[in-house]
């Protein structure tokens, strides 16, 4: 028996994904058409003998989130639930936190993985790899292929060549280490919680200490990569499986696009039915698009490469889309053009209004290459990247918006370049 634990984090305090996770929690803003989270579900209830499904995150439980879970039940045949921290515990403490309902029923082992990254997600492979090791080893940790430079923004793993035991982990290091990094996805066995204990037993007692010597309370925070894989590599306890199939972090609004790129490249296997064709009477369709089927959309529009049509969307003649996202209820005037953006839920463009962003793609030539955490800011400038319109935006007739982060309910009146629009 087995069961599948997602960490879906809670509301951000940095800004690389908004204004777009003021709408909507981050794990549920649609990505290839489907909310993030579906992605991975869908991955974890193809897994033989799975029995459940737990998301475990510090947002309040809500509609959206109930609706969510609910569909996904019926869709996928699993019992899923949504178990709330009181605080942010880290990637370590919330499953520790949550051990009894995790272990109830006696599962031999359990998958755990970010909410924030997009995969192909090899989990029958990595369970095969898990069986293959014998029964001492305690976690299998997901593995890719980065560049030097590149490596050094992940955590980074040293294996054994020939027994695929992690040697050494060390998580974001200052010089290189390795060029395998930690993907974020993981298969424990219930013998993790006895390395956790050991941890927060520590912690606890540093804790009673600083509270006694300055007052200060310390968050219960614990770390699976700086706390427990650094103490675990080296002692036979985690080894590592490295897939060849594509991985990418999702932590700002520009690597949405990027993850949304993989998955429609990926639905030619898993979900050709996703994919728009061309058709008399239709839009023309250039490379991989997913068109949802209330969207109303002029046959002379062009849509493609890598694109994106949500909900109720309204696409006028002669309009233009590529490399973008259009959430629900978007409208589209005649003659626009939408390049590298993501176009808010209920925003209106205008007739031959241009709305165009930077694309942060990695370097194609580099096939080991991940995308960038782009910063918002550089050089005292806006970083060159895509442009984002919040929900109800309104941009007019005849203008340009490059490069601009555009917050929700905003009626514009000219054109701008390489600014947050408050």
């Amino acid at each position: 028996m087995l069961k599948a634990i997602i960490l879906i984090g809670g509301p951000q305090k940095g800004t690389r994904f908004r204004p777009l996770s003021f709408e909507v929690p981050k794990p549920l803003f649609p990505v290839a058409g489907v909310p993030m989270l579906q992605h991975h579900i869908e991955a974890c209830a193809q897994v033989p003998d799975m029995k459940e499904i737990i998301l475990i995150g510090f947002y309040q439980p809500n509609d959206e989130l109930n609706r969510f879970i609910s569909s996904a039940q019926q869709e996928f045949k699993i019992p899923i639930r949504y178990l709330q921290e009181f605080a942010a515990l880290g990637t370590g403490g919330g499953i520790y936190h949550f051990r009894d309902q995790i272990l109830s029923g006696g599962p031999a082992a359990f998958f755990l993985m970010n909410a924030d990254v997009c995969s192909e997600f090899p989990l029958q492979e990595m369970l095969r790899f898990h069986r293959q090791h014998g029964e001492n080893h305690c976690g299998v940790l997901l593995g890719t292929t980065a560049n030097r430079t590149q490596s050094l923004n992940y955590g980074c793993i040293v294996e054994n060549h020939e027994t695929n035991e992690v040697l050494h982990f060390v998580e974001k290091p200052s010089t290189f280490v390795s060029d395998i990094i930690n993907c974020g996805i993981y298969l424990f066995t219930p013998d993790i919680f006895g390395h956790i204990g050991t941890v927060f037993q520590r912690n606890q007692q540093e804790r009673i200490q600083e509270e006694l010597t300055n007052g200060k309370q310390m968050p219960e925070v614990i770390r699976l990569e700086q706390d427990i894989f650094t103490t675990l590599a080296g002692q036979k306890k985690l080894f590592v499986y490295k897939t060849q199939y594509f991985w990418s972090q999702i932590k700002s609004a520009g690597s949405a696009i990027y993850a949304s790129r993989l998955y429609l490249k990926q639905y030619h296997q898993t979900h050709p039915e996703r994919l728009a064709t061309n058709q008399d009477g239709t839009p023309k369709i250039i490379g991989d698009v997913y068109i949802h089927p209330t969207a109303n959309i002029d046959p002379s529009a062009v849509l493609g490469p890598n694109v994106s049509i949500g909900k109720g969307v309204t696409i006028g003649g002669g309009v233009g889309v590529r490399e973008s996202i259009v959430l629900h209820g978007a409208v589209l005037q005649d003659h626009c053009c939408v390049l590298n953006s993501i176009v808010g839920w209920d925003s209106t463009v205008g007739k031959w209004a241009r709305v165009e962003g930077t694309p942060s793609d990695p370097n194609p030539n580099d096939p080991y290459a991940k995308i960038d955490s782009e910063t918002l800011f550089r050089d005292g400038g806006l970083t060159p990247s895509i442009t984002i319109l919040g929900c109800n935006v309104n941009i007019p007739s005849e203008v340009i918006i490059r490069n601009s982060i555009v917050l929700p309910h905003k009626d514009l009146n000219r054109s701008f370049q390489n600014q947050i629009i408050l």
